[in-house]
């Protein structure tokens, strides 16, 4: 599966944030902002750090999508 953080950056612009400014108020590292911009995975520690920062739920910041032919996705 591949995860979308677009509903992040989203929120972001909205709020007039930069990402420094999420990396300073949910105190993450700038090397996690960067694998979330590469659409890496992060811990679900940090996804709480950012909730929490930003009073958001998981489902508004990120998405979980399958891989073409991915056998997770119900497909077989």
């Amino acid at each position: 599966m591949a995860v979308s953080y677009k509903k992040l950056w989203k929120l972001l612009i909205d709020r007039d944030m930069m990402k420094k400014d999420l990396s300073e108020s949910a105190d993450i590292s700038s090397y996690t902002i960067s694998k979330m911009a590469a659409g890496r995975n992060i811990t679900v520690d940090v996804i709480s750090k950012i909730c929490l920062a930003l009073n958001v739920t998981p489902n508004e910041i990120m998405e979980v999508l399958p891989y073409k032919g991915d056998k997770s996705d119900g497909i077989q």
